[in-house]
């Protein structure tokens, strides 16, 4: 083990292998453990009544969920009001703490959806009377801590999250401030966001892992006096190494006047490859609310990822990590990443921890004979408790004469949890690709039902697509859609090949010009009756811009969709109206906020 020594001013640790052993090393109160693996089979424990600076059991580590604000921040990742809003009730129903759920500064568009999650999600009562806290993030001036009071006060526990930057090269070549002036706006800020009536308010100073530590001390015991009620430590660039992350928290802990007052949180971005394990540092040297996003989306390398970090405490808690828990239902989990992965249209990888679809497949033949004689041999953790079942336990193999309740038991199996209308629409899909193919796979489940549920409110609907294409000549397609109000309209066109033509086609009929970033396309499964899964990202010639929360620039949005079918025209059309239909969805709604205000802020 490593030799610890503490004194009032400074926690130093001297670790054989700093990487591996940081974790056993932070908390002197942990103690020696041999390394046994058992399988984990936890429960939750109850959650502690919630008050902002306090938490009255010191082992409980508050997730707080950044999807909807850093996580749409990843190219692409653009949703729309009523996804953001599916998405925030998913995250309570999973149990997190705090839903940071937007930039309302941004945009009219993001203020009105911070606020309707406000109002429904944050007041809503979930499992054991759980309540989430709904945040909003603002910059260190009025106008943002305005804007986001005004879209999280409506919640039953609103929060303001500000902050300004403290690294030496963000405050001489970005802000163009002083130390001081830093200083002076910080509290001036926190103190006027609790002056307007919030009394649940974030500070972050922004890049702590490059910041001057005694710099850090001083600026974070400013913003308490000022009514700080967290104090949130960023590695905003992924800069930090665990060993180096869990000792400026333990600094932080030890140096700063009125720390005993306020939550020590942590926000770790991947830029390294290290955000999980300099989280779990963080936690380990006292922090108690951890910042992470579903499927660890989140600006360049992405965030901490909630599944990684809490499956983490879960599985080692009891162990190494001192008793740290959470109280989140990790059953909800695969939905959860399945909701958000369809909605951002970005793709988890397969040999992603927890929820990729390796996660918990087993190939090799050695692995293969030690699952089949004991599961615990090559799993530390069970499918089950991220609610996922393994294919096939319960015995329903489903064809084209399956009804309705063998699909319904078959989507849970996968972790869907689907009823009424979306049931509906799901099991038409699924008749009408059972005609055609022998055998339905998971796989073609959950293509069928990320293109079928997964999809935005529709503004433009495919009715039908004809298509003719070949080497002796143009390919030509015809394109029949069907608007909001049920009206018919069709349109031809030709192009250099027949998904082309099809897009022309949709054109002549949306009349809105767009910009085809990505197109992308694979087979869901093997064999030449595959179902096609398409992607696409496009960008409006009239682009809808808003403000970066970091960096203050202008950026242009970008909408994502996907599309799913046994047909490759008609997938790819389908990809292309999802994201069409995103597109507009938010042009209504940026139109309607512009009306009632008389001008939107972008």
């Amino acid at each position: 083990m490593a030799s610890i020594s503490i004194n009032p001013y400074n926690i130093s640790f001297r670790p054989r292998n700093p990487l591996t052993q940081t974790l056993l090393n932070f908390k002197p109160s942990i103690p020696t453990h041999s390394f046994s693996i058992p399988i984990v089979r936890c429960s939750i424990r109850c959650r502690p009544e919630y008050t902002p600076s306090h938490i009255p059991d010191p082992n409980y580590i508050r997730i707080f969920d950044t999807t909807l604000r850093d996580g749409e921040q990843s190219p692409g990742a653009t949703m729309t009001t009523k996804e953001k809003l599916d998405v925030a009730r998913q995250l309570a129903k999973l149990g997190v703490d705090i839903i940071e759920a937007g930039f309302p500064a941004s945009s009219e568009a993001d203020l009105e959806a911070v606020k309707l999650i406000a109002k429904e999600v944050g007041n809503g009562v979930y499992d054991e009377g759980h309540v989430p806290v709904i945040c909003g993030l603002a910059r260190c001036n009025k106008r943002d801590i305005d804007k986001a009071w005004e879209a999280v006060k409506y919640a039953k526990k609103p929060r303001i999250h500000t902050f300004i930057a403290t690294s030496e090269i963000h405050m001489k070549f970005k802000l163009k401030m002083s130390r001081d002036e830093v200083v002076e706006k910080a509290t001036s800020m926190v103190a006027y966001a609790r002056s307007i009536g919030c009394q649940d308010v974030e500070f972050s100073p922004e890049d702590a892992g490059r910041s001057d530590p005694k710099f850090l001390y001083h600026i974070l015991g400013e913003v308490i006096k000022a009514g700080a009620t967290t104090l949130n430590i960023p590695d905003t660039v992924g800069y930090t190494v665990p060993e180096e992350f869990g000792q400026l928290i333990a600094n932080i802990k030890a140096n700063t006047p009125g720390v005993e007052d306020v939550i020590i949180s942590t926000h770790c971005q991947n830029d390294l490859g290290l955000s999980t394990a300099n989280t779990l540092a963080g936690a380990c040297a006292g922090a108690r609310q951890l910042e992470v996003t579903i499927n660890g989306i989140g600006e360049r390398a992405g965030n901490a990822s909630l599944e990684e970090v809490v499956m983490a405490l879960k599985c080692r808690g009891e162990q190494v990590l001192g008793g740290l828990y959470t109280g989140i239902n990790t059953q909800h989990i695969l939905m959860s990443s399945k909701m958000v992965e369809e909605y951002t249209g970005l793709h988890v990888q397969p040999h992603k921890a927890i929820v990729g679809a390796n996660a918990f497949a087993h190939e090799s033949g050695i692995h293969q004979d030690g699952m089949l004689k004991h599961k615990d041999t090559y799993e530390i953790m069970s499918p089950e408790d991220i609610g996922l079942n393994r294919a096939n336990e319960s015995g329903i193999v489903l064809g084209k004469l399956s009804g309705r309740h063998a699909l319904q038991a078959k989507m849970l199996e996968l972790g869907y949890e689907i009823e009424g209308k979306e049931l509906d629409d799901l099991f038409w899909r699924f008749k009408s690709v059972a005609e055609k193919k022998k055998k339905i796979t998971d796989d073609d489940l959950i293509a069928l039902m990320s293109d079928e549920v997964f999809q935005p409110q529709f503004v433009w609907q495919l009715q039908n697509v004809q298509v003719t294409c070949g080497s002796l000549g143009l390919s030509t397609a015809t394109v029949k859609l069907i608007d909001a109000d049920g009206k018919e309209h069709i349109s031809c066109s030709v192009g250099t090949g027949p998904v082309d033509a099809a897009y022309k086609a949709v054109d002549l009929i949306v009349k809105i010009p767009v910009t085809l970033l990505e197109y992308s396309m694979n087979a869901v499964t093997q064999g030449i009756d595959a179902i096609a899964s398409t992607r696409v990202l496009i960008r409006g010639e009239n682009g809808h811009t808003s403000t970066h929360a970091l960096t203050g620039e202008t950026v242009h949005r970008t909408f994502s969709g996907t599309g799913a079918d046994m047909d490759i025209v008609i997938s790819s059309v389908r990809a292309y109206i999802g994201a069409l239909n995103k597109m507009m969805s938010f042009r209504k709604l940026l139109a309607k906020n512009t009306k009632a205000e008389g001008s939107a802020v972008i």
